[in-house]
């Protein structure tokens, strides 16, 4: 199928970023190298497959790439988990398979658990991340720090909700000045409550036609409320917290697309208890930019912001300009970021090597053993 003939209105409704063909030259030398195929974005991934969706609340089944079902790793023919299709990439199947992933705009990710280092993406081709945290024992502005770390600097706009604030008990005003450098910076933080339609229209400058948000957060915050109050029906499962912790259960089991009324897409998500750098994180894109600059006018380049002379980080402490904790955070995060940094360096240099040597080993073979 040529891709002029394609219907693009219903892709529109679900986020395509042009009014017809791809305008971007890697989608376009894509379509054309597989001729036939058709443009369709991932609305759930599984572990046997995807759910493909080409209107909104469609949906159909295909399998993955022979690659994709091998063993992710880092090696000169591996495909690592981050190169693999996810909750909002957009791909060309033949109704059977998917055949080619399109290139991504963004992608926000974590590093995979376990001992071997992988990214895992939480969400891609996303304009804006609700980072959604309640205003109950599940408020932790340290938490949302380390959201904010793994969304910056991915050209996705974050933005801070909290939720149940209706809630007794709920102390709006102590959380916004707890946050107050992060709302400094020009990140929106929006304090709601997510049973109320009209409480949620404040996000509408981030839900309109063509736009793709995802919600993170911890479970029990209230990301499936906050999802059926922006779809104006109850079709995400909800569960109450455990009242002695606010600790909440894993009601969404997987990420998926859905088609909002607005004409926007919205990315739902379980709760995740690790949030890992991948060590391609800027912390000046993740909330901290102040601190950063801080670190600049210390007297020392090398300095670690602990107890050395003429740190400026430690003399806006004691001035009562930067928050203790905050910077504690930051320091903690920093060296996350470098330890992941070095890991996924480590990685990279397996794979480099592996692909150097499978070229000198073709080469050697070519001259053996001449193609004719």
């Amino acid at each position: 199928m040529d891709p002029a003939d394609i219907d693009y209105t219903p892709l529109r409704q679900i986020g395509w970023p042009w009014a017809g063909p791809s305008e971007d030259p890697a989608w376009h030398s894509l379509a054309h190298a597989h001729p036939g195929a058709r443009p369709a974005r991932v609305s759930e991934q599984h572990r046997t497959g995807y759910v493909l969706a080409d209107a909104p609340d469609t949906g159909f089944r295909v399998e993955s790439p022979p690659e994709w079902q091998r063993r992710p790793v880092f090696k000169a023919d591996g495909v690592p988990l981050h190169e693999r299709a996810a909750v909002g990439d957009w791909v060309l199947h033949d109704g059977r398979r998917i055949l080619a992933m399109l290139p991504r705009r963004s992608a926000i990710k974590r590093a995979a658990a376990g001992e071997h280092y992988q990214q895992q993406v939480i969400a891609a081709n996303v304009d804006t991340a609700f980072v959604v945290c309640g205003l109950d024992a599940d408020f932790n502005p340290r938490r949302i720090e380390r959201y904010m770390m793994l969304v910056g600097g991915n050209g996705v706009q974050p933005v801070v909700v909290l939720t149940k604030a209706d809630r007794d008990g709920a102390d709006v005003d102590a959380a916004l000045d707890m946050l107050a450098e992060l709302r400094a910076q020009g990140v929106p933080v929006l304090a709601l409550n997510a049973k109320d339609a009209d409480a949620v229209s404040a996000l509408r400058p981030w839900i309109g036609p063509g736009q793709t948000a995802v919600l993170v957060g911890s479970s029990g915050a209230g990301k499936s409320t906050l999802s059926n109050s922006l779809l104006g029906e109850q079709r995400m499962k909800t569960a109450e917290v455990r009242e002695h912790d606010s600790r909440g259960r894993h009601t969404t089991t997987h990420r998926a697309l859905i088609a909002l009324p607005s004409g926007a897409c919205l990315v739902d998500t379980p709760g995740m208890r690790e949030l890992k750098p991948t060590g391609e994180e800027e912390l000046a894109d993740g909330g901290f930019a102040d601190v950063e600059a801080l670190a600049t006018q210390c007297r020392f380049n090398d300095c670690a912001h602990q107890n050395e002379p003429g740190c400026a980080i430690l003399a806006a402490i004691e001035a009562g300009e930067l928050d203790g904790a905050r910077v504690a955070n930051y320091l903690k995060l920093r060296d996350e970021i470098a330890g992941a940094a070095d890991r996924l360096a480590t990685r990279l240099a397996q794979k480099s090597d592996a692909r150097v040597q499978n070229k000198s080993l073709r080469k050697r073979l070519d001259e053996k053993y001449p193609r004719r």
